[in-house]
């Protein structure tokens, strides 16, 4: 059995902004409080949250980014999930969608539909409506 997450997000940045929320160390930490890295490139690096995650860039392009994710979690053998986005004008801003593939199981799947909002979004948006609106 597959275990996939679909979600879609509205952010009240435009799609550039929100790609360089995405993207740019700076800005990651910024919002996030914790360091990560996204190699603009295909093979590059990609680590969020102090290194909790890590994986591969597989597509990095103006409203697409893609990469592999793995935790420190997950046991040695598990294998590596893929993370893509597409950024779409939205009037309200940016419709952010998610498709987070390849999960080793259930529990994983549901403790990252929660995580994706709490840790990720949340977080994001509310950085956007402070310092991006001030």
């Amino acid at each position: 059995m597959a275990y996939d997450l679909h979600l879609e997000f509205i952010l009240s940045g435009r799609p550039q902004r929100v790609m360089q929320l995405l993207t740019d160390p700076k800005l990651i930490r910024a919002w996030s409080g914790e360091e990560g890295i996204v190699e603009k490139m295909v093979g590059g690096r990609f680590e969020m949250f102090n290194g909790w995650v890590s994986g591969k860039v597989l597509k990095c392009a103006d409203k697409e980014l893609a990469y592999t994710w793995k935790t420190t979690d997950w046991p040695e053998d598990a294998t590596e999930t893929e993370v893509h986005y597409l950024l779409e004008n939205d009037e309200a801003g940016t419709k952010v969608t998610i498709d987070h593939t390849g999960f080793p199981d259930e529990d994983e799947m549901k403790s990252h539909r929660s995580g994706w909002t709490d840790y990720f979004f949340d977080p994001m948006e509310d950085y956007i409506l402070v310092v991006d609106k001030s």
